[in-house]
């Protein structure tokens, strides 16, 4: 079974959250998707590089799918899921590669 990166499950988790969301127009159904894939993310954070990447993580897992909401107001919605996504992946990445190390 191929090993998926954790960046880029957080990166899926928000834009599949919101595509889920937006075209089934139901919010608690991205709200799961949302969820799982921060929850497979965090999962990984935590073996790849222990408690307190992860905790900082998903705290940036969080804080980043808020932050769209006033940035898609902004930009619009798709390009505000996109900016967070890529942040989120791009710490993600930061993070493990240095605990790799």
């Amino acid at each position: 079974m191929a090993k998926i990166p954790a960046a880029a499950v957080a990166a899926g988790g928000l834009v599949g959250g919101y595509s889920i969301a937006r075209w089934t127009r139901k919010r608690p159904l991205g709200g799961v998707a949302l969820a799982a894939a921060g929850s497979v993310a965090a999962y990984e954070w935590n073996r790849q590089a222990g408690a307190r990447a992860a905790t900082g993580l998903t705290v940036a897992y969080v804080a980043a799918f808020a932050g769209s909401h006033p940035l898609a107001k902004k930009v619009g919605a798709w390009p505000a899921v996109f900016t967070v996504a890529g942040g989120v992946a791009a710490a993600s990445w930061a993070v493990t590669r240095i605990s790799a190390r």
